[in-house]
């Protein structure tokens, strides 16, 4: 993935943050298997392009307090709602998912300590790639249910259209390519 295909596909997308993420996407893409097929590059870029507002935001704008005490992200202590919060290029979120990520990608539960690496290019790519992998969303690309991809990382279909027309736009890069 070049930084030219990636504000293609994300318009606004400020050509320093394209040269930043271009080679940690491409890594996470091959790490993740999302770049076996271009369904599933499409599909992962048209939603990692909503959630990261473009390229544009490694880390949740909203203070985190809406997760506080939330259970079924495993914020059990007080202050776990902003700790936790939505980061990385698929904001990442909740203490539970925090910990499963960092098993993941390092072996070790670094990310409870250390929630801002994955404000981090290479850490942010890769626990996109990670929680993309996790949830089964290369499946779902590969059938191109793109509405259910859509619920499994957002709960609903929060910006579904805006959503729609990256993954098309990403599309027609991959095609052109």
């Amino acid at each position: 993935m070049t930084p030219d295909q990636l504000r293609q596909i994300m318009t606004r997308c400020p050509l320093s943050a394209a040269k930043l993420y271009a080679d940690p996407l491409t890594s996470a893409m091959t790490e993740f298997a999302i770049d076996r097929t271009d369904a599933r590059i499409a599909a992962f870029l048209g939603q990692l392009a909503q959630e990261s507002g473009e390229l544009r935001y490694v880390c949740e704008i909203a203070s985190g307090e809406a997760y506080e005490c939330r259970a079924d992200l495993g914020n059990c202590k007080p202050g776990d709602g902003e700790r936790f919060k939505g980061r990385g290029l698929m904001q990442i979120t909740g203490r539970t998912n925090y910990l499963n990520c960092s098993l993941a990608l390092f072996g070790d539960d670094r990310l409870l300590r250390e929630p801002d690496l994955l404000e981090q290019p290479i850490a942010a790519a890769d626990s996109a790639g990670w929680f993309w992998e996790t949830n089964g969303l290369n499946e779902l690309a590969d059938n191109g249910d793109f509405e259910a991809i859509t619920r499994r990382i957002n709960g609903g279909l929060t910006g579904y259209g805006q959503r729609v027309i990256y993954w098309r736009r990403a599309q027609k890069v991959l095609q052109n390519a």
